[in-house]
């Protein structure tokens, strides 16, 4: 049994590896805490670490992931067994297999006590039923692992949603606001039932092949540090509400560069004022300030499918880019390309947006694999009038270009034309340059920075300071 030392330091490296910011003086606040509660009740525990080590509400779940792991509130089957205990065992065919669950009556006695639970919103309740089912039901049949599809798939709690309803409605009228407010009631019951389920899996596999490889495996990283390829829909949700305050950064920079860059024009009359002191020698030169303006912005994106996740994660930073920029023109390319600006007017969806441009844009030349320097082509001959010398240019792929041509002149005219060009990549530094990589003789033409997750795109909008 592990000491409750071993079990912080533990726990605050695995926040760690999740991505939590969490300081050797944080660990300590969190030592310290723990001296004024009682080490027993979960609750202040949870909470005494909560409020030392969580600096953001989006780092909240992930630490009661690792919380409920690192301090379980069970071993084993823990008192799940005796609620039950009276209770028949699953039945079993004359085959010797468990009756299918339709007709198995442990199982629809379970679902009666399930709807039960939900009906009262007894969260304890719910919890060591969680606990008991999936003792029960979350083994394969050779007991090698444990898994949550095999608890729902006997409870099947969504279809309870009827039941449910009936109870609380009393006849009334359905389809007015008491069903709805009923309805996303029992929805978040039965969301918080299969948490509660999923956490007890977790458990049960730290028992068996330890805390520490389970913590890594359950774990994703925290949302700065996800990787834009392997995000869901919900989580690029929640990237768009991240992006926008970066979009304001990143322009902010570029309009100092731009304000530092040039100075105004000669102020004639100040200039030949200031002159009169020195006997008409214009020692000082004085200039009109420059009347600041929102920069245009050119965004050109690989659409294909080695960078397709990376590319929502582009139209993410496009939307937001729209309200800090004077205008804002986004291509996409494969081995041609089109404009796709039209495609993604603010509040529509990116997922959505996406479907759209697959199937209407102009993006395929020949052979529908990645064609760097066809698609550059492409690009000047249609749009070339796009850059000019107030343009930033921002080129977002992982320049392969499956061993065709380059066409580095080409970039090279766009990167001279532009008032700035940078190149974002999604691929780890490591592997430019590897396989059909031309990543360092497109990064001789304009800075490329690797940006995988909104750290890395922070701290490229940092360097541009």
């Amino acid at each position: 049994m592990a000491s409750l030392v071993d079990r912080h330091t533990g726990f605050v490296a695995a926040l760690r590896r999740a991505g939590l910011p969490v300081s050797v003086a944080e660990g300590l606040d969190a030592v310290r805490a723990m001296q004024h509660v009682d080490l027993l009740d979960r609750g202040s525990l949870r909470a005494a670490y909560a409020a030392t080590v969580v600096k953001r509400p989006a780092h909240r779940p992930t630490f009661d992931t690792l919380f409920d792991l690192w301090f379980p509130a069970a071993v084993g089957d823990g008192a799940g067994a005796a609620e039950d205990s009276g209770r028949p065992a699953r039945t079993l065919g004359e085959d010797g297999r468990p009756v299918p669950s339709a007709l198995d009556p442990e199982v629809q006695a379970r679902r009666e006590r399930l709807a039960e639970l939900l009906l009262s919103g007894d969260d304890a309740g719910l919890r060591q039923f969680a606990r008991t089912a999936v003792a029960e039901y979350g083994q394969t049949p050779g007991q090698e692992s444990w898994f949550s599809s095999g608890v729902l798939r006997a409870m099947s709690p969504e279809t309870l949603m009827a039941g449910l309803l009936n109870a609380v409605l009393n006849g009334e009228e359905r389809g007015g606001m008491a069903e709805r407010v009923a309805r996303r009631t029992f929805r978040d019951r039965i969301a918080r039932f299969e948490d509660l389920v999923a956490s007890e899996v977790r458990r049960r596999i730290a028992e068996d092949t330890g805390v520490d490889r389970t913590a890594r495996l359950a774990v994703r990283p925290s949302l700065e540090r996800l990787d834009f390829a392997s995000a869901g829909r919900a989580e690029m949700a929640a990237l768009r509400r991240e992006v926008q305050p970066l979009a304001r950064r990143l322009a902010a920079r570029l309009v100092q560069k731009q304000r530092h860059g040039r100075r105004g024009r000669l102020d004639f009359r100040r200039t030949v004022r200031s002159s009169l002191a020195s006997g008409g020698v214009p020692l000082t030169t004085h200039h009109r300030p420059r009347r600041p303006h929102k920069p245009e912005l050119v965004i050109l994106c690989d659409a294909s499918d080695s960078v397709s996740a990376f590319a929502h994660f582009t139209l993410l930073l496009t939307f937001a880019l729209r309200e800090q920029f004077s205008k804002v023109r986004a291509f996409a390319f494969i081995d041609a390309t089109d404009e796709i600006t039209k495609y993604f007017a603010p509040g529509a969806d990116v997922v959505d947006a996406m479907a759209r441009m697959a199937a209407e844009a102009d993006l395929v030349w020949i052979t529908g694999r990645s064609n760097y320097g066809h698609a550059i082509k492409v690009f000047e001959d249609r749009y070339a009038d796009a850059i000019t010398s107030k343009t930033s240019l921002l080129v977002l792929g992982d320049a392969r270009s499956n061993y065709g041509e380059l066409s580095l002149p080409r970039l090279r005219a766009m990167a001279d034309r532009a008032r700035h060009a940078y190149w974002l990549n999604p691929e780890p530094r490591s592997a430019w340059d590897t396989g059909d990589s031309a990543a360092s003789r497109y990064g001789e033409l304009m800075p490329m920075y690797e940006c995988r997750n909104l750290t890395q795109l922070a701290a490229f909008i940092e360097e541009l300071a």
